[in-house]
């Protein structure tokens, strides 16, 4: 079996009886090989989450409109949110960056060895600075200032370049400007950002200053979807890191950017393996 041959539903519907059978009803008639299953049940929202992957060599149901057709009334039935990802259809992923190079830097790398499954046509960044850097890996690097005068000119240019690339996921590798909300409500769910903090402590700019200032004994990276609300977002990854009072500002933000690294490479590998179902501003990431 080739692992391009697999599609994946991510589930959200109310929870009641009868939902796993159903779905398991439907890729069993259809020949459906399951080669994963991750469900949740969230209690306090009264929700089921699930995750479903299948294998499609000998599915009778061919191509992407086909199976959301026949999956349709099901998913009308109860009340279902879901999507459906075919491995098969890779994701485009454009990087924004400004001219912090640690998290971009990674994220080429493992792009280039294939770590991460998807096709990078172009990165968009506000500082010249980072350019010799893309352009060495072969990929298009397209400079726009933006200003608080021009934001809304630099956001089309971004807009048609997003859109000639056919890009689906946009990634803030350490992109120090704040999106409008037009820019948002565009790529819902599909902006990931890596927020050099472990939120919600220390949101917005400088946070390994105020963390110094705070004496913190932790320190933490945060990646998540991005929203109208400044690093408010659907959480998809953290992690931190144990300081002291020995460590300056200085030392802080170098452990924390390779905590930054980390951080963001995991939640995109997350994300384009259709394992992360965001709701209620929060998510499930399904192992």
């Amino acid at each position: 079996m080739s692992e391009l041959s697999t599609a994946t539903l991510l589930i959200n519907a109310p929870d009641r009886k009868g939902l796993v059978h159903a779905i398991s009803t439907f890729l069993l008639q259809h020949n459906g090989n399951i080669l994963h299953a991750d469900q949740h049940q969230d209690a306090a929202e009264q929700l089921f989450l699930m995750r479903i992957e299948w294998d499609l060599d000998g599915f009778t149901l061919v191509g992407r409109q086909a199976i959301e057709q026949a999956f349709a009334p099901i998913a009308d039935t109860f009340n279902m949110r879901w999507r459906l990802d075919l491995a098969q259809e890779r994701h485009r992923v454009a990087l924004f960056t400004s001219q912090y190079e640690h998290c971009l830097s990674d994220l080429l790398h493992r792009h280039r060895t294939g770590e991460l499954k998807c096709d990078i046509p172009l990165v968009i960044g506000n500082h010249e600075s980072v350019r010799d850097l893309v352009e060495a890996h072969g990929i298009p690097f397209h400079h726009i200032v933006v200003t608080p005068e021009n934001k809304a000119e630099a956001e089309a240019r971004q807009f048609a370049l997003l859109e000639e690339a056919s890009i689906d996921t946009v990634v803030l590798a350490r992109y120090m400007q704040i999106l409008s909300p037009l820019f948002v409500e565009k790529y819902p769910n599909r902006v990931i950002n890596i927020h050099h903090s472990f939120l919600p402590a220390f949101d917005g700019a400088r946070p390994y200053h105020r963390a110094h200032a705070r004496g913190v004994k932790l320190i933490g990276a945060t990646s998540h979807y991005v929203t109208s609300e400044l690093d408010e977002g659907p959480i998809i990854e953290q992690e931190v890191q144990r300081v002291s009072h020995r460590d300056d500002v200085a030392e802080l933000v170098e452990k924390g950017r390779d905590l930054e690294k980390i951080v963001l490479a995991r939640a995109l590998k997350w994300h384009l393996d259709s394992r992360v179902l965001p709701y209620n501003n929060k998510t499930v990431v399904f192992d």
